[in-house]
C-alpha cells in the first residue's frame, strides 16, 4: 500500500488542480483586499475626506471619469490614450531590444572572434544604470518619443543579448560538427540549426525583461511626456489623487500580467519540447 501524499503541508505536498489549488491561489489576493478594506474604513471613519486610502466606490468613480468620460479640454478618454501611448513605447523599445539582442547574442555564441570582441563590451554596457543616463538621452535625443524608446531599448538590450549568448554557448557542439559534416554552411548553422533552439529562450528572457522595461517606461514618462500611464500617475500625485493612482497602478500590473501570460501561452503552443526539457 503506497503512502498517502499530503495535499497541503510538507515538501512532498501535491495540492492538485482542484478547489484546494484555486483556494491557495486566491488566498493572498483576498487577504490583501481584506486588509485594504479594513484600513480604508478606519481612515475614513476618522476623516471622511481622507485621500490616502480611497474606498472602492471612489476608485470606481475615478475609473469611470478617466476611462469612460470624455475629457472636457481634449475630448479624449484619458486612460485609453495613456495606455496606447505607453504600450507603443514599451513594445517598440522592447521589441527592438529582443530582435537585435537575439541576432547579436546568437552570432556571439557561435563565432569566437565576434565573442572576443563584443562580449566584454556588452558586459560593460550592462553595468551602466539606464536611469543614470536618462538625462543624457533627453539632452542628446530630445524629450520626444525617441529618447523614451531608447531608454527602454538600452535597459533591456544588454540583458537579452547576454542571455541569448549564454544559451547559444550551451548548444551541443556535436550538432554543429555533424551539420558541417553534412554540408551545412555557416549561415545554415546560425539560422537553421541554432536559431530554432534559442527562440524559446528568447521568449523566456523577454518575459524577465518586461519588468525592467515597465520601470524605464514609467521613469521616462514621469520626467518628460504629455500622455502615458507614468505621466498621468505623476501628474495627479500633486493632488494626492490616490483614487486615480491606485487604479492606474493596478491597470499597469494587469497589462504586464497579460503580456507575460501571452508569452507563456506562445511557449506552450509553439515550443512544448522546451518546456519539457526545462521541467
Amino acid at each position: 500500500m503506497s503512502p498517502q501524499v499530503p495535499r497541503l503541508w510538507g515538501i512532498h505536498a501535491r495540492p492538485g488542480n482542484g478547489a484546494l489549488r484555486w483556494f491557495l491561489v486566491a488566498l493572498p489576493f483576498l487577504l490583501c483586499i481584506g486588509l485594504y478594506l479594513v484600513f480604508s474604513d478606519i481612515r475614513h471613519q476618522e476623516n471622511p475626506s481622507d485621500k490616502i486610502l480611497p474606498t472602492f466606490s471612489q476608485m470606481a468613480d475615478a475609473v469611470d471619469r478617466m476611462a469612460f468620460t470624455e475629457d472636457r479640454r481634449s475630448g479624449d478618454y484619458l486612460m485609453w490614450v495613456d495606455t496606447l501611448a505607453s504600450l507603443q513605447r514599451l513594445l517598440l523599445g522592447a521589441g527592438l531590444a529582443a530582435v537585435l539582442g537575439l541576432l547579436l547574442g546568437l552570432n556571439m555564441g557561435l563565432f569566437p572572434a565576434l565573442r572576443s570582441g563584443l562580449a566584454p563590451f556588452i558586459t560593460f554596457v550592462a553595468m551602466i544604470p539606464p536611469l543614470a543616463i536618462l538625462p543624457i538621452l533627453f539632452i542628446a535625443l530630445g524629450v520626444d518619443e525617441v529618447a523614451k524608446t531608447a531608454l527602454i531599448f538600452l535597459g533591456t538590450f544588454p540583458m537579452i543579448t547576454r542571455d541569448i549568448y549564454l544559451a547559444t554557448l550551451k548548444l551541443p557542439r556535436e550538432q554543429i560538427a555533424k551539420a558541417l559534416t553534412l554540408g551545412a554552411s555557416q549561415l545554415d548553422i546560425v539560422y537553421r540549426l541554432a536559431l530554432p533552439q534559442v527562440l524559446p529562450r528568447l521568449i523566456d528572457t523577454v518575459r524577465l525583461a518586461l519588468g525592467a522595461a515597465w520601470l524605464f517606461l514609467i521613469a521616462a514618462e514621469a520626467i518628460a511626456a504629455t500622455e502615458g500611464l507614468g505621466y498621468r500617475i505623476f501628474l495627479v500625485r500633486r493632488y494626492l489623487a490616490m483614487d486615480v493612482i491606485l487604479p492606474y497602478v493596478l491597470w499597469i500590473t494587469l497589462l504586464g500580467f497579460a503580456m507575460d501570460w501571452m508569452l507563456r501561452a506562445l511557449l506552450r503552443w509553439k515550443f512544448k519540447w522546451y518546456l519539457e526539457v526545462k521541467d
